[in-house]
C-alpha cells in the first residue's frame, strides 16, 4: 500500500493534532498510526507523544528484546515484544488475533501497522517520547528508532500541542 500524497494545508494557520499513545496493544497502534497518517496527508501537523507501553511502539529492537536498565527495566523490555507482538486489547487468543488481522488487512488491502508506522515517518509525523516512562522502564533516546525528534516532559508536550486537538490513545 502506498504512502499518501499529502495534500497542503489551507492558507492560514496549519491545523494540528497531537496524539497521546498509552498503550502497547495491535488495535489501538493501529488506530493511532491510521489518525496520524491520514491527518499528516491532508496537511496536518501531527504529533505523537508515546508513553509507558506506547513506547514499544517506537524501540529500535523489535521483538523479545532485554532493552532498559537495571533488572525490572530489562525484565519489562522483554515481556513489551514490540510491534510483531503487540497483543489485541480484547480477545487475544493467546497471540493468534494479531495475525488475523495482519491477514485480513492484506487480504482487504488496508496497511498493516507496520506499513503505517513506515508511512508516519514517510509524512514526517513528529514523534516523542515520554522522559518520565523512558526514565521508570530505564530507556534511553537511543532506545528508540531516529526519526524520535525529542524526549519530553507532559507540560512541555502540552505547550507543543497547544491550539490543535488532542486524542488520547
Amino acid at each position: 500500500m502506498g504512502i499518501p500524497e499529502t495534500i497542503p494545508a489551507p492558507s492560514g494557520s496549519q491545523k494540528k493534532l497531537s496524539l497521546i499513545c498509552f498503550s502497547g496493544d495491535f488495535d489501538k497502534l493501529t488506530a493511532t498510526f491510521t489518525l496520524a497518517t491520514g491527518a499528516a496527508a491532508v496537511g496536518y501537523e501531527v504529533n505523537i507523544f508515546f508513553t509507558f507501553w506506547g513506547l514499544d511502539a517506537i524501540k529500535v529492537k523489535q521483538g523479545h528484546a532485554f532493552v532498559g536498565k537495571g533488572f525490572l527495566g530489562k525484565l519489562f523490555g522483554f515481556m513489551m515484544g514490540g510491534l510483531r507482538n503487540a497483543p489485541v486489547s480484547r480477545l487475544n487468543f493467546l497471540g493468534i488475533s494479531p495475525k488475523i488481522f495482519r491477514y485480513l488487512m492484506r487480504k482487504k488491502n488496508v496497511a498493516t501497522l507496520e506499513e503505517l508506522v513506515e508511512a508516519a515517518k514517510e509524512l514526517q509525523v513528529n514523534l516523542y517520547a515520554c522522559e518520565m516512562a523512558m526514565h521508570i522502564l530505564g530507556l534511553q533516546k537511543s532506545d528508540f528508532v531516529h526519526e524520535v525528534k525529542d524526549v519530553l516532559g507532559v507540560a512541555t508536550f502540552l505547550e507543543l500541542s497547544e491550539g490543535g486537538r488532542t486524542l488520547f490513545i
